[in-house]
């Protein structure tokens, strides 16, 4: 005899004890989410204090005029003796300091929901996700981060750059500090204006993050011991740092050249096209016009990506610590 429309209805409802076991499952994947975001914050910290200085480097170098620079250490050297150490190697810090905490902190968010996405899409075998599945996730973390990260590279970009100028006697830098460039932003083009190179950001920072995590979780497994029983054991903090500073060499390797355009666009003035742009940096100097500061942008990821990790390893320990 087939079931009545009333015993159908009653199968369908779930049991209170299955209802119990879908909000805890619900409560952990909202704390694990929480979880991400406050290492994610703390990581960007880390990263902004020890590579701000190779930051400002690598955008100096890919947007001075030709010969304004010799090279890395030139930029240095001009830099402090014009603007001393605290204000020239740290110029525009303001930006990524306070725009860093939910920027890495929505990345690595973003990350954690990407692999929930993931695993939903295919199958996970013992929770170790392949490389394909990590460098999808670490793509998708770039999605909601961009939202936070054009307009701060933008205001970071004008920071930076505002020091190269060589001021009149009496004459004021164009910018105060950050809300200024986002008032003065908005006054000229509005909206648009301060999210001048969003298109570019997520160009970069799409297959830069798949590159990221994928290599951060490939080196991460394969420095990790093996306890008796086989299973993967503790990760030395050293070895954290390894996989961290591998991933962000790694993270610029494929992305360098979009870079040097964002940068480009976001610190053109009027109203700049991308195929412009590139057209422009090409008729400066061919390929190698697409390259200024790479140098600086690696010695920068290495120290940088491992303090990212560091200060994001820590994070989890010390909430596993708190709260579990």
């Amino acid at each position: 005899m087939a079931p009545s429309v009333v015993e159908k209805v009653e199968a369908a409802i779930p049991s209170p004890q299955e209802l119990k076991e879908e909000v805890v499952e619900a409560s952990k994947k909202s704390f694990k989410s929480l979880r991400d975001l406050a290492a994610g914050g703390v990581g960007g910290v880390c990263a902004v204090i020890v590579g701000h200085p190779f930051d400002l480097v690598k955008v100096r170098l890919q947007t001075a005029e030709k010969g304004v620079y010799s090279g890395a250490m030139d930029v240095v050297r001009k830099t402090i003796a014009r603007e001393g150490v605290r204000r020239g190697l740290y110029a525009g810090v303001s930006a990524p300091l306070v725009g860093v905490t939910p920027m890495f902190a929505v990345s690595f968010w973003g990350y954690g929901i990407g692999k929930s996405l993931v695993q939903t899409f295919s199958e996970v075998k013992n929770n170790q996700y392949s490389v394909a599945q990590v460098s999808a996730a670490g793509f998708f973390s770039a999605i909601p981060m961009t939202l936070i990260t054009a307009p701060f590279e933008r205001v970071k970009v004008l920071l930076q750059i505002q020091g190269q100028k060589q001021l009149k006697p009496g004459e004021k830098p164009k910018y105060s500090g950050g809300l200024d460039v986002v008032r003065q932003l908005y006054r000229e083009g509005g909206i648009r204006s301060v999210f001048r190179g969003s298109a570019m950001t997520l160009a970069r920072d799409g297959p830069g993050s798949a590159a990221y995590f994928a290599t951060y979780e490939t080196i991460k497994r394969r420095l990790t011991p093996k306890n008796a029983d086989g299973l993967p054991g503790e990760l030395s903090l050293t070895a954290v740092m390894a996989a961290g500073g591998a991933a962000g060499v790694a993270m610029w390797i494929p992305v360098f050249p979009v870079d040097t355009i964002k940068s480009r666009l976001q610190s053109a003035e009027g109203s700049p096209t991308i195929g412009g742009t590139i057209k422009e940096v090409y008729r400066r100097g061919g390929v190698k016009a697409f390259f200024p500061g790479f140098g600086p942008a690696l010695a920068r990821a290495v120290p940088a990506n491992a303090a990212t990790f560091l200060g994001v390893e820590l994070a989890h320990k010390a909430m596993s610590k708190a709260f579990d």
